[in-house]
């Protein structure tokens, strides 16, 4: 059986994913989800219930999807799923988990990577954060939660920017940013989101291959994305001494950042394996997201190599082509992270 794909849907109280959600169940995709929340908020989505079996807590909506509330564990839950499907009890193609709004997305996503059952039936897709433009520059300053979700997006929703100026807009998306640069920023309006920018994204693969060259590694070219910021793409931390001509926006403190490391010499793959594996160690519950394409001595293939906290993978992407410079590009996103410790263990990487 194919793998099910599963999308995590986060973001903080009031943030609009009730809102996002509806509109995925209701467009006419012809697709069949389960929905599985952990938490039923005063907005629910079971306006459009057909059966309610309260033994199951399995839920069945009018276009064929299904919704359970998570009274349990999350891996007994998708298991469960899994295996009503196998014996066609219940019909589905892929799950969508709506995680509680002070959810931090780390423990949710490593669910599909530490449970063997689950990792054999279910990939993970993505992770997709909506940010509340009116109210995130305040619950970012207070809720280490909210940052978390910021961190661990492969994709950002900003909602509600009709409530804010165009100022506070920018400065807001400048922000996120600099805390992940490696997720592109939409804003939505009341979760009128193309479907293209919810499912099938394979944003977060540690599994299967990965993409290559990801808008992140590009923060020198002055390429305007397909979202809302071609602006401060500069603002995270550099390493070595890559300029920044950006006018720079006022600071914030945030404790997720990001930096991006680059080398043009390239990597001695057993250097760099203990290295990351004792920094895994070490720091792993501080690493939220890391990423990178990498040059390895003894391939001409690019190395794709990506982790959340202490799980690590790693694939031979394409060849590199001719001519092209063998550049090693990572970026790092994580909670205080030793910049410098980083920067000085790659260094001692390199041949």
């Amino acid at each position: 059986m194919a793998l099910i794909p599963a999308t995590i849907l986060t973001g903080f109280l009031g943030s609009g994913k009730t809102t996002l959600l509806k509109r995925v169940l209701t467009e006419a995709h012809g697709q069949k989800i389960a929905v599985i929340e952990n938490e039923f908020g005063e907005e629910n989505i079971d306006n459009d219930i057909l059966v309610t079996d309260t033994q199951e807590q399995i839920i069945q909506m009018s276009n064929g999807c299904i919704c359970c509330t998570i009274r349990e564990d999350l891996r007994t839950t998708l298991q469960d799923l899994a295996a009503r499907k196998r014996r066609g009890e219940l019909d589905f193609e892929r799950v969508v988990i709506e995680t509680t709004g002070l959810a931090d997305p780390g423990p949710v996503a490593q669910t599909f990577f530490m449970d063997d059952e689950v990792a054999e039936s279910y990939l993970l897709d993505a992770i997709l954060t909506l940010v509340d433009a009116k109210h995130a520059q305040q619950q970012l300053n207070d809720r280490q939660e909210a940052r978390r979700q910021v961190g661990f997006a492969d994709r950002i929703f900003i909602s509600k920017a009709d409530l804010v100026s165009a100022d506070e807009l920018a400065a807001l998306q400048h922000r996120l940013t600099h805390m992940n640069p490696r997720a592109p920023q939409s804003v939505v309006h009341f979760g009128e989101v193309p479907l293209a920018q919810v499912l099938d994204l394979r944003g977060f693969n540690l599994n299967t291959k990965l993409d290559i060259d990801p808008d992140f590694l590009k923060e020198d070219e002055g390429h305007d994305h397909d979202h809302h910021h071609d602006h401060a793409h500069c603002d995270h931390d550099h390493a070595h001494g890559e300029h920044c001509n950006h006018p720079h926006h006022h600071h914030h403190d945030d404790d997720v950042k990001s930096f991006v490391y680059r080398a043009e010499r390239p990597f001695d793959p057993a250097k760099l394996e203990d290295f990351l594996g004792a920094i895994v160690n070490i720091y792993g519950p501080r690493m939220l997201r890391y990423k990178g394409v990498l040059a390895m001595a003894g391939t001409d293939r690019k190395v794709i190599f990506q982790g959340v906290h202490q799980l690590m993978g790693s694939d031979l992407g394409p060849r590199w082509a001719e001519g092209e410079p063998r550049v090693s590009k990572l970026v790092f996103i994580g909670i205080d992270l030793p910049r410098d410790i980083l920067i000085q263990g790659l260094e001692q990487s390199l041949v």
